[in-house]
């Protein structure tokens, strides 16, 4: 394995997160009393639309730089000689080198990080998250917390809530709270590290081609450690469910199961998988039911267990509806409902329904989840079972499936499946989608909550995240076209 190319890429990557964290620090939202402000540079260009500009320009650079850079990876990954082992150490020192400049950095990219850190903080002082909202609460913690959720139950499980009041009791500062729970991504991602691989080769996939795709990419990277999302913890906990399941106790895997849904509740949907892989071949449909419904039992325990610990109960049950408050352009249920609304609204009266307005997109949204849970059901009783790629396969189908009917959807949901579906073996069409979409959800980042509304802003980072998004993809397949004969590359490099 080439030394120097291989450190070129590493500095390369950790170079673009640099201008990432740069930027960062002038278009994200800070505590108004944080020192941030008071840096020379940094306060001068926060403090006008122009300087803001600069700060998205460096981001979406920055941004542009880490996915080629990323690219360039997952393509010498899938092509390269090198021993299994060696590519695989390549992913994960790449990995741990670009997420470096991001630990320290604010939440960027959204808002919720420093909700975390309030959720915390209520959960130290003894009150509920899942009754009481940030807006009970004074002084810098509240600060950057999005207004928007200031008087709103978080609908999160026990688990970050019971690590934001272990962080809380050791500072009250926001941005320490943020980065300690920046601290629960790394656990995530370190969990996929051991995961990917295994599961990846039980589809027959080579396992670095597999973490390449998953663990440097930006949408994990950008997302999950710079953002401040619990979604890289669920889903290495998914994915650590599935392999315990697979190579020692089923269990186990259940209340690795039931930890995943302590964090975020979808996660619980991998004892799906957990049940599948512990089962007999050709089981019947009965033998199915009584082994899903020890599952879900020993998950719900698992679930209940970790509330008990954080003091919290399980009240989580009731801020369920919380992330419905608000409606996403991601979320196809919800976009169809709007058109069918305005489509409603626009028939006269006598000739239709006189119907409440969001009348369709209630529907929608209802109808979607539905599909969503029916489907799960019929995978939970169709899908083979003892074999470990169908398992792991019917998880990643189920999640993707509840992210594309899902009444809300973020760029982050993607996490949901994504790790998943690369350990899949998948076609080059699917496989050339799963890759895009990885750089792609990371590039857009920025249009997500950083530009708060200001029309000249938008405009202009419409067309730098435009232009980086062509260049990015005009670069991939001008270096994929030439070479297509690797026996890797239809796993690790699409066009």
């Amino acid at each position: 394995m080439g030394g120097s190319y291989c450190a070129r890429v590493l500095l390369c990557g950790a170079s673009g997160y640099v201008l990432v964290l740069l930027g960062g620090l002038v278009v994200s939202v800070v505590p108004e009393s944080s020192a941030v402000g008071q840096l020379p540079v940094v306060g001068f260009l926060r403090e006008t639309t122009l300087g803001r500009m600069v700060g998205l320009g460096v981001t979406v650079v920055g941004l542009g730089i880490a996915a080629a850079t990323w690219l360039r990876l997952v393509r010498y990954v899938a092509r390269t000689s090198a021993e299994a082992p060696d590519r695989l150490w390549l992913v994960r020192r790449a990995t741990f080198t670009w997420c470096v400049p991001l630990l320290l950095a604010p939440a960027m990219f959204s808002r919720d990080g420093w909700s975390y850190a309030a959720q915390g903080e209520l959960t130290r002082l003894g009150i509920s998250p899942y009754v009481w909202g940030p807006s009970v609460l004074d002084g810098p913690i509240v600060e950057a917390v999005d207004p928007r959720w200031m008087d709103t139950p978080t609908p999160y499980g026990p688990v970050p809530l019971f690590w934001g009041a272990l962080a809380a009791s050791v500072s009250g500062d926001p941005w320490f709270l943020v980065v300690a729970h920046r601290l629960l991504a790394l656990v995530g991602l370190v969990m996929l590290a051991y995961a990917v691989p295994r599961l990846a080769s039980w589809a027959g996939r080579d396992g670095a081609a597999a973490s390449a795709l998953v663990l440097p990419s930006p949408l994990v990277l950008v997302h999950g450690v710079a953002g401040v999302h619990n979604d890289v913890l669920m889903a290495g906990l998914m994915a650590l469910a599935l392999v315990v399941a697979i190579e020692n106790s089923w269990i186990l895997g259940a209340v690795l199961g039931g930890a995943a849904a302590a964090v975020k509740l979808p996660g619980g949907l991998v004892c799906i998988g957990v049940a599948l892989v512990s089962l007999p071949l050709l089981s019947s449909s009965l033998q199915r039911a009584r082994r899903l419904a020890v599952v879900a039992g020993v998950a719900v325990a698992a679930l209940i267990g970790a509330g008990m610990a954080a003091g919290v109960g399980v009240g989580w049950v009731h801020a369920l509806g919380v992330p419905g408050e608000v409606q996403t352009p991601f979320s196809m249920t919800t976009q169809v409902g709007r058109l069918l609304d305005l489509v409603l609204g626009a028939v006269p009266v006598p000739l239709g329904l006189d119907l409440p307005e969001g009348t369709a997109v209630a529907a929608l949204r209802w109808s979607g989840s539905a599909t969503a849970l029916l489907l799960a059901a019929r995978v939970a009783f169709r899908a083979r079972t003892r074999v470990p790629a169908a398992g792991v396969r019917a998880v990643a189908l189920v999640m993707a499936a509840l992210v594309a009917l899902s009444p809300v959807v973020h760029h982050w949901y993607a996490l949901w499946c994504v790790p998943l579906l690369a350990t899949c073996r998948l076609g080059r069409r699917s496989a050339a989608v799963l890759l895009h979409l990885s750089w792609l959800l990371g590039v857009v980042a920025p249009l997500d909550s950083s530009l708060e509304g200001r029309g000249s802003t938008i405009a202009v980072g419409l067309l730098l995240v435009g232009g980086v998004a062509v260049a990015l993809a005009l670069g991939h397949r001008a270096a994929t076209s030439d070479d297509r004969s690797s026996p890797r590359s239809t796993e690790g490099v699409a066009a």
